[in-house]
């Protein structure tokens, strides 16, 4: 069955490409912080490398956030490594500073429902896992269609806020704005000032 939000994230035991290393990633090894799990659909392409470098380039703002990032394709260890030892200016990555999971038996990708089982390849899937290993939110793109870094951690921010004030984030919102009461009041409240705008 695929992955559900508000369900247990599907676990797993994998090899990755860690700080040039072959070395094996178990999901749940990260629990007590939140994990961005994405999926592109093969190494050595298009859109997938402006992806990866984007998400390594805001690794510290998730890193901030308590918030690991783990990266997921159907390749083998060894591609991801050849592309991370590839320079940018030729389509490589050059030094990636999370986990890069090989899946080539195509388990985790069919466990989270992004596997195109004709083509052999995963969607662009991205998923908020929280620190209980709980999923809490998921994005699933086409092949051709990047996603946004922002908007993810946008998530887990709008995840944080609700955690620690147990009030729901309205459309757009971002830190610092106003957020809503999930009851009655808390809501009417909200709708008198938002109706005024």
């Amino acid at each position: 069955m695929s992955v559900q939000v508000s369900q247990p994230a599907p676990d797993f035991t994998a090899t990755a490409v860690i700080d040039g290393q072959f070395e094996q990633v178990k999901l749940s090894s990260f629990r007590g912080k939140n994990v961005v799990l994405f999926f592109w659909p093969l190494d050595f392409t298009f859109v997938c490398p402006t992806e990866i470098v984007a998400f390594n380039d805001a690794l510290p703002q998730f890193t901030e956030r308590n918030t690991a990032v783990l990266g997921v394709s159907v390749d083998s260890h060894y591609t991801h490594l050849a592309w991370q030892n590839t320079p940018r200016t030729a389509g490589g990555l050059g030094k990636v500073n999370f986990p890069m999971v090989s899946d080539l038996t195509h388990e985790i990708s069919r466990s989270y429902g992004v596997l195109l089982e004709g083509g052999g390849v995963a969607l662009r899937g991205l998923f908020l896992i929280d620190k209980n290993g709980v999923v809490r939110h998921m994005l699933i793109n086409d092949l051709p269609l990047g996603r946004s870094v922002d908007e993810a951690l946008r998530m887990v921010d709008a995840l944080a806020h609700f955690e620690k004030h147990g009030e729901v984030c309205p459309a757009n919102w971002k830190p610092g704005e106003k957020s809503m009461k999930p009851d009655p009041t808390g809501a009417k409240a909200y709708f008198g000032e938002w109706g005024k705008k």
